[in-house]
């Protein structure tokens, strides 16, 4: 893996349970292994009350406690009840959601650490509200560096290229594709799910890192 790691990772994934919180937590742990300073985030946080679930999963991923921002919510701004989208979320909950609180906690601490990763909620086609997608927001921020995780299931290729080809055409900077194993439940599918989007990454996406996670990260 490179160590020239961009100062703000959003990380996205080709679906909802894709490990994107497990690809979030091992990533930080890499890097904080490289010497670099690093905290994860949580852009939007659904099912929860008052504490981010996804944010305990990273640190206990990176083997360590939580730290002062978690415990002053600048990694979790935004936290709803109900488990579904944000949009449908913030309607049960009876709330308008201020994505502006999240974006500046982003930008607070990148301010005090080298790199920070934003996990976002699903995959990029999730609405955020009623006038905006993950992807709008992506591609309204250059400043991100989009993540992509994805798996070896059935229907993995098609979900992972109708996603690269959406941040293609908006113009987001693709930093890396990460390949969590954990779901290769079928091998003869996963290897050639795995060679086909590594070679697809490497011809339309060139410079975007093809980052392998180990089967095992705990």
């Amino acid at each position: 893996m490179s160590e020239n790691f961009p100062k703000i990772i959003f990380v996205t994934g080709i679906g909802t349970d894709v490990g994107k919180s497990w690809a979030t937590g091992w990533l930080a742990r890499e890097i904080a292994d490289a010497g670099h300073s690093v905290i994860t985030h949580k852009f939007i946080q659904t099912g929860c009350h008052e504490f981010s679930e996804d944010i305990d999963t990273h640190r206990r991923i990176m083997g360590i406690a939580m730290q002062p921002r978690d415990l002053d919510h600048t990694t979790a701004p935004l936290i709803l009840s109900y488990p579904a989208s944000p949009q449908l979320s913030a309607s049960i909950d009876g709330v308008t959601v201020d994505y502006d609180i999240t974006i500046k906690a982003i930008h607070q601490l990148s301010e005090e650490y080298d790199t920070v990763i934003s996990e976002g909620a699903g995959g990029l086609m999730v609405p955020l509200n009623d006038d905006m997608l993950t992807l709008d927001l992506l591609r309204e921020h250059p400043e991100f560096s989009a993540a992509v995780v994805v798996s070896g299931y059935l229907g993995s290729i098609n979900h992972a290229l109708l996603t690269l080809e959406a941040l293609r055409r908006e113009g987001v900077k693709v930093w890396a594709v990460i390949y969590n194993p954990h779901f290769d439940n079928d091998a003869i599918i996963a290897a050639d799910t795995k060679n086909y989007l590594q070679n697809y990454v490497s011809v339309m996406h060139p410079g975007t890192l093809w980052i392998q996670m180990p089967e095992k990260i705990m």
